[in-house]
């Protein structure tokens, strides 16, 4: 990942090759290769496992909310791609038809890869946070761990550590037991 240009915009993001995922945070150009095998899948098989109940309301799911891969949001100046989003559908009740994402989401999972992991972790929870993201969910792939993060007030609070042997219940999504068995891309 490379940062360049103060007072980037989004003219600076479409002239990124498309091979690079291009984020604007603080007024800065943040560019990063594509993701790696790994990320990709991991990333996809969350998706699956948390959109399956809580997007399509599958496998007796309560359903409510929009689960979305890459959503692109634009957050007052800032422009920031997340792994994986979720709006809950009474915050959202209908699914936007434009390219971007106003509506700051209410859960987050950055999958962390060595280029971008300390940009997901200090600028860009920032602007989580100050947006009003609920929770952030940092899925590290290699390590094979699940950090959940939950906004109280202005601060980020740890609420749980998972390893990728657990099956638990893990907030906003709860109400499913989630087994983090099947997440690191070699089940």
């Amino acid at each position: 990942m490379r940062a360049s240009k103060q007072s980037a915009t989004y003219a600076d993001i479409e002239a990124l090759p498309d091979d690079v995922i291009g984020e604007i945070v603080a007024g800065e150009l943040f560019a990063s290769p594509r993701p790696g095998a790994r990320h990709v899948r991991t990333a996809s098989v969350l998706q699956t496992i948390v959109g399956g109940p809580f997007d399509l309301g599958n496998g007796g799911g309560p359903g409510g909310w929009w689960i979305v891969s890459e959503p692109e949001l634009h957050l007052v100046a800032d422009v920031l791609v997340p792994d994986v989003a979720g709006w809950r559908r009474s915050r959202m009740p209908v699914f936007p038809r434009t390219n971007a994402f106003e509506l700051a989401p209410d859960w987050v999972c950055e999958v962390l890869s060595p280029s971008t992991a300390g940009l997901d972790r200090t600028r860009k929870l920032d602007v989580y946070g100050r947006e009003g993201v609920g929770h952030v969910w940092l899925v590290d792939p290699l390590a094979r761990t699940l950090e959940v993060l939950r906004r109280e007030g202005s601060r980020w609070m740890l609420a749980a550590n998972f390893s990728d042997r657990d099956k638990a219940r893990i907030e906003p999504f709860d109400a499913v037991e989630l087994d983090l068995t099947l997440w690191w891309g070699d089940t």
